[in-house]
């Protein structure tokens, strides 16, 4: 089972002249929303300047594929002397009731044009080692912000633990047992003493959406396959009638980040119940494997949306555009369930 990719992709690319979105527009959000009967995306983006800040840019589409840029100006960005102050990125959009639920990833400073230095995001030389370590090696925190309309933001602060790098955070879009779930993806738990080799997708539970504590989190799946190294969770979860499912990526030896899909209990979403054995979706053509942060190739969805029996993902492609892949949906889960874990 492999997706199909739009002849039109990329369907957006870095605009010249801009100041916030001329280098990198990609990692796109997306939600169908049925009142207002449009596909609504949230995209990552970046200009040329040295510092690299990073915002958020939002299109919407009638159709799904033909996206039409809201605004001239980001929707959200960096605060100005927060945990967020530095960046935001890869945005995982979930609506519950009215309102839309963003998490991102973030640093307390900008990382600069690492990718033309030794890789290395920024940090700061001088801090003490009585700083707090997020801000001694500027980490990546996922954190949390809320709203009715992408005018007026709630930015409610971060969700996961300071001491760890994690990101690619997102919740199920409901309670399931009474609680809220979130699956994360924190660098420094792997090796000795866990369960997976290298960084892998971990989940947790909570009464409550800013609250989680790092202590309870369950390992919920590393790599297995030899397509995939390291992974991390992708898209919030979609429920089916068979449980919750949710992408993830797995980057190889080689590089490539390639995709693939786990199937959740859904009665109990810690549990995996199916997994793809093969990838679906891997870079192949120009706009997912030249970019400018890594050469190797990257299809990167932070969001998937089914409509009309469709599925569609929509991706990062080489860290710089934003494409789309398509499928049938019941074929798509097909595959999947013939896949039991």
């Amino acid at each position: 089972m492999k997706l199909t990719k739009h002849a039109n992709n990329p369907i957006l690319s870095p605009l010249e002249g801009s100041d916030w979105e001329s280098l990198v527009v990609t990692n796109p959000a997306c939600i169908y929303d049925e009142e207002r009967k449009k596909f609504i995306m949230l995209y990552r983006a970046a200009g040329k300047d040295v510092e690299h800040r990073v915002y958020f840019g939002l299109a919407e589409s009638d159709d799904g594929i033909n996206f039409t840029r809201v605004s001239d100006q980001p929707v959200f960005g960096p605060s100005s002397d927060a945990y967020d102050a530095g960046c935001v990125e890869d945005p995982r959009m979930m609506k519950i009731g009215d309102w839309y639920y963003v998490t991102y990833a973030s640093r307390p400073y900008a990382p600069g044009q690492y990718w033309l230095m030794d890789g290395n995001p920024y940090k700061p030389e001088d801090r003490p080692d009585e700083f707090p370590i997020k801000y001694r090696e500027s980490l990546t925190t996922t954190s949390l912000a809320v709203t009715k309309d992408f005018k007026e933001w709630h930015r409610c602060g971060p969700l996961t633990d300071p001491r760890y790098d994690d990101r690619d955070v997102y919740f199920i879009p409901e309670k399931v047992n009474g609680k809220w779930w979130m699956i994360h993806r924190p660098m420094e738990w792997c090796g000795e003493g866990y369960p997976n080799e290298h960084p892998g997708m971990w989940i947790n539970s909570s009464e409550d959406l800013l609250y989680w504590d790092s202590n309870t989190s369950e390992f919920l799946a590393g790599a297995e396959y030899e397509w995939e190294e390291k992974i991390g969770g992708n898209t919030p979860p979609i429920k089916t009638e068979h449980g919750w499912m949710t992408i993830y990526h797995g980057k190889g030896e080689d590089g490539y980040y390639r995709l693939g899909a786990l199937l959740l209990d859904p009665n109990n979403p810690a549990k995996v119940t199916h997994r793809t054995r093969d990838w679906f979706l891997e870079p192949e053509f120009a706009y997912e494997t030249e970019g400018c942060y890594d050469m190797g190739g990257v299809c990167f969805p932070c969001g998937a949306v089914v409509k009309d029996g469709t599925i569609f993902v929509y991706y990062g492609g080489a860290d710089m555009y934003v494409g789309v892949a398509t499928g049938n949906m019941d074929d798509f889960m097909e595959y999947l369930l013939s896949c039991p874990v």
